[in-house]
């Protein structure tokens, strides 16, 4: 046999020119793999996030993350396009964010410009250096490179991402230009989507809100209300809720008040909810009975000509008694119970005896109750998106409750509302509706006088 020609090899502890070529060639490839990666699941990220603040933030970051950069913000241009708006800076320390405190954001001149002006990816060795450098305000961070990428939304640039300074101190690259430029391309699909949630979910909570009565002069008694969506609805934009309220006055002089919670969160449920409040108007003035003769009569009117939804719901009827008083009577179909509220701030929960929710059984007796009112004393009918708390007993949110309405019963019946709503002691994850109802101070005056 021949003999085998061997491969020469290069001398002991040197690589020859092409391994070492190819090594090179390979811890580029594996870098480049790894970028393309972390892209990946940026541009994931990003597409996940529907809250238009949270998006912009999070496009500069992700940014900064992929190309190491220390700086970063967004500029979100004005309606003409030739100046910011918005402008959003990551990365500054506490000491940095002070310093430049009361300084305003950049409109958009000097290097910023540049995208404004001419929307093609701008790198920058040294921003002292460049000719369209205007320099930075006092107490701004020291800053020499720049990697600027426009973000476009429907053809139109919606923003320019600014990056600077490298961790490791390099100038920008081309490699992290492209990847920038990639990173903005799904930045502007994700600013488009975050902005049509918006506009579903403000459309949504409008047309929820136009459902909803404005509460009438029922002199002499205060009355007053809020509504709030979830602070979850941003998961679920274009649904609407079942919470409703109303309160009038009827023919005889008595007060109608009603809070009541439709079951579901989509166009069926606020449906329902505006044809029962209506429905249960007329129900009120024709039928000059009690609350529970009034709720017995529409469960049965609903069950027998809609395809009616489970609802809860508390009526109750304000009317004078002797000496000068005023007489409460409720009934409550499967609701949270009213809180009584005096004016020296003890409290009670009218804890009657709860119906059925309407849409179970209207053959079933419902309970009613009546309870005197003092003067000045404060009735809060309200949904349970006030008190539920996923990861509690509602006793515990009803306590809580009632700690913060003796806390600021003081106050205007209106304020009050908004207070409680923000002080919810819920999780936030329903809707909720509350309505108040304040009697007069002085005794002497009946409804109507």
């Amino acid at each position: 046999m021949g003999a085998v020609e061997e491969e020469p090899q290069p001398p002991d502890g040197h690589a020859g020119p092409e391994l070492t070529l190819t090594a090179e060639h390979v811890s580029r490839l594996a870098q480049a793999n790894e970028r393309m990666r972390a892209l990946l699941g940026a541009m994931t990220g990003i597409s996940g996030e529907l809250d238009l603040p949270a998006v912009l933030r999070r496009i500069v970051a992700t940014a900064m993350e992929l190309v190491g950069a220390r700086y970063g913000a967004l500029g979100v241009l004005d309606e003409s396009g030739e100046g910011l708006a918005e402008f959003i800076p990551v990365g500054l320390s506490a000491a940095e964010s002070q310093r430049l405190a009361g300084v305003p954001f950049p409109r958009g001149r000097g290097l910023l410009g540049l995208l404004i002006e001419r929307p093609e990816p701008v790198r920058v060795r040294c921003i002292q250096d460049h000719p369209g450098s205007v320099g930075f305000p006092p107490g701004h961070p020291p800053m020499r490179t720049m990697l600027g990428v426009a973000i476009g939304v429907r053809g139109r640039v919606y923003g320019n991402l600014y990056l600077s300074e490298r961790h490791d101190g390099r100038p920008f690259d081309k490699g992290d230009e492209a990847v920038v430029v990639a990173l903005a391309s799904a930045a502007g699909v994700a600013v488009e989507n975050a902005r049509l949630f918006a506009q579903v979910r403000d459309s949504a909570e409008n047309f929820q809100r136009m459902l909803l009565p404005r509460i009438p002069d029922l002199a002499p008694f205060e009355a007053a209300a809020v509504y709030r969506t979830s602070t979850e609805r941003g998961l679920r934009a274009g649904q609407v809720g079942g919470d409703w309220y109303d309160a009038l006055r009827l023919p005889d002089g008595s007060l109608g008040v009603v809070i009541g919670d439709v079951v579901g969160h989509d166009l069926a449920a606020a449906a329902a909810m505006a044809q029962i409040r209506h429905m249960l108007r007329a129900l009120l003035y024709v039928r000059h009975g009690s609350p529970a003769a009034v709720l017995a009569e529409l469960d049965r009117t609903l069950g027998a000509i809609t395809d009616q939804p489970i609802t809860t719901a508390c009526l109750a009827r304000v009317a004078p008694a002797d000496g000068g008083h005023w007489r409460l009577t409720w009934t409550s179909a499967g609701h949270t119970p009213p809180l009584l509220v005096a004016a020296d701030g003890t409290h009670t929960y009218l804890d009657g005896e709860p119906g059925l929710p309407l849409g179970v059984d209207p053959d079933v007796p419902r309970p009613e109750h009546t309870v005197d009112l003092p003067p000045g004393a404060t009735l809060l009918l309200f949904t349970d998106g006030l008190v539920e708390d996923r990861t509690r007993s509602i006793d515990s949110g009803l306590a809580e409750l009632a700690g913060h309405a003796t806390e600021h019963i003081g106050r205007p019946l209106d304020v009050l509302c908004r207070t409680l709503a923000d002080l919810r002691p819920s999780d936030g994850h329903d809707d909720l509706a509350l309505l108040a109802l304040r009697t007069p101070a002085d005794s002497a005056h009946h409804i109507g006088t």
